[in-house]
Formats: C-alpha cells, sequence, structure tokens
C-alpha cells in the first residue's frame, strides 16, 4: 500500500504563496543545503506524483522542461488538458483517487502543490504524513498552508530540524498512521 506525503514549504506567517501568488520569496533559497531532506532525494522515493489544476497550470506556464518525466503523474481536474505539458492523467473523483492511491503498491505518493487538496486528502484521512519546511520569510498574505476549512486534527510530530539559511523542518504523522512514521 502506498503512503500519501505531503512535502511543502511555507513561510513563518504560514503562506504558501504570496499576494498575487508570488514564489518569489521561496526562489531565493534555491540551492540551500537540506542534507538528507533535499528534493531530489525525496523525489528519488516518490513514484506517483498528484496535483490539482493550479498548481499544474503553474508548471505548465514556466518555460523549464517538465520535471515529473520519472513519475506517474494526476492532475486533479474537471477540466480538460488539452495540450499537456507532460505525460499524465486526470482525475476528478478524490474517493475514487483515494482508492487508486491506497491500491498502489509500486512506491509513495506525493500530494503536491498547494494546501486545498491537501486539505481533502486530510479530511478524508487519507494524507499519512507531511513534512513542512518553514522559511524566515514573512509574507503577510498571500496562499495560505491549509486553507480554513473547519477540519481539527491532532498529527503525531516525528520530527523537528533546523536546517540551513534558519529553514526548520517539521515531520508529522497523521493520527490514523502515527505509528507509522
Amino acid at each position: 500500500m502506498a503512503r500519501i506525503r505531503g512535502y511543502i514549504a511555507s513561510s513563518l506567517d504560514g503562506f504558501i504563496a504570496g499576494p498575487n501568488h508570488s514564489l518569489e520569496w521561496l526562489f531565493r533559497y534555491a540551492g540551500m543545503d537540506l542534507g538528507e531532506h533535499d528534493y531530489g532525494v525525496f523525489l528519488q522515493g516518490i513514484r506517483t506524483v498528484v496535483m490539482g489544476r493550479a498548481t499544474y497550470d503553474f508548471l505548465a506556464r514556466d518555460a523549464s522542461p517538465w520535471p515529473y518525466t520519472q513519475q506517474r503523474v494526476i492532475v486533479v481536474t474537471s477540466r480538460a488538458i488539452p495540450v499537456p505539458k507532460g505525460p499524465l492523467q486526470t482525475r476528478n473523483d478524490i474517493d475514487g483517487l483515494i482508492a487508486e492511491l491506497r491500491a498502489l503498491a509500486d512506491g509513495d505518493v506525493w500530494m503536491l502543490g498547494g494546501g486545498q487538496l491537501q486539505m481533502a486528502f486530510m479530511e478524508r484521512g487519507a494524507l499519512d504524513e507531511i513534512e513542512v519546511y518553514v522559511m524566515p520569510e514573512l509574507l503577510g498574505g498571500g496562499s495560505p498552508l491549509f486553507p480554513p476549512t473547519g477540519f481539527h486534527s491532532s498529527p503525531a510530530l516525528l520530527s523537528a530540524k533546523a536546517l540551513d539559511r534558519g529553514c526548520a523542518r517539521l515531520h508529522y504523522a497523521f493520527a490514523q498512521n502515527a505509528a507509522a512514521g
């Protein structure tokens, strides 16, 4: 059974993107030393990448080559993607997708992008763990790490670690999976 994981950066005041969806604040940290927690190391353990449509559209606008050629990619959307930037599949039923992901036996699943889709998985008890990289930035507004939905959970802290350039890594497991950590 695949583990469904989050791996995301946030500002100290809880935003994943600044006003106007800007990531310039985060790009300033490109190349920092995350050691064993580096994105490239993380991605090696991922077989399936799941993202929402806004994340896909952001990646599609970027001039860089499609970064997920070694992974199965699923975009959660109700709108067709006429000319995909890279190989991908689409789904529009989150509950069906969760069942499909749980049946996978070929590697972990990464919930890429914003907190809205991750929140939908958390509300359904389907996010096993999350790594949040807190950057020493105060944005004052933007896209929140998790949208306010009224959902409540008390995940178990698996580890907290200070990293390069004032970044902190927080690693949590959710209650239904706290012992798996």
